[in-house]
């Protein structure tokens, strides 16, 4: 299996967990490279949430619609406890509740790249809508 996540893509990650986690004084940790990114947990180390962390590599204003793969989307699902999607931008981050956000479904992806089964895939597309919170860098 070829992993295709990069330095940056991880300190984008870890940076927009960081700022999520940090509204409510909780802390999180990094679940395995086949799981969702993160279980998140209260102040008083109570698991609380799943989140999975997408980068997108625009600003809020531009960062519209919000890309995830269907398969991500159902593995958070599985987890059942409060599943949250964070979009990373340059300047700060875009998240929801998988409940309360609609989006529209099409196989899409990127171009297909050697050694990845991924690329091309089911995906779900966010349009900017009230559900969704907001915070800057």
């Amino acid at each position: 299996m070829t992993y295709f996540e990069t330095e940056v893509d991880r300190v984008r990650e870890q940076k927009a967990i960081t700022k999520f986690v940090s509204l409510f004084d909780g802390s999180y940790e990094k679940l395995g490279i086949n799981d969702i990114d993160y279980k998140v947990f209260d102040n008083s180390k109570k698991l609380i949430s799943y989140v999975e962390v997408k980068g997108r590599l625009k600003n809020i204003a531009n960062a519209y619609p919000l890309p995830i793969a269907c398969r991500k989307l159902v593995k958070l699902m599985d987890k059942r406890l409060n599943p949250v999607v964070i979009w990373a931008c340059d300047d700060g981050i875009i998240y929801g509740k998988i409940k309360d956000i609609k989006g529209h479904v099409e196989f899409n992806g990127r171009k297909p790249r050697v050694g990845s089964y991924n690329d091309e895939e089911i995906m779900v597309y966010y349009p900017k809508q009230k559900s969704f919170k907001y915070i800057r860098y």
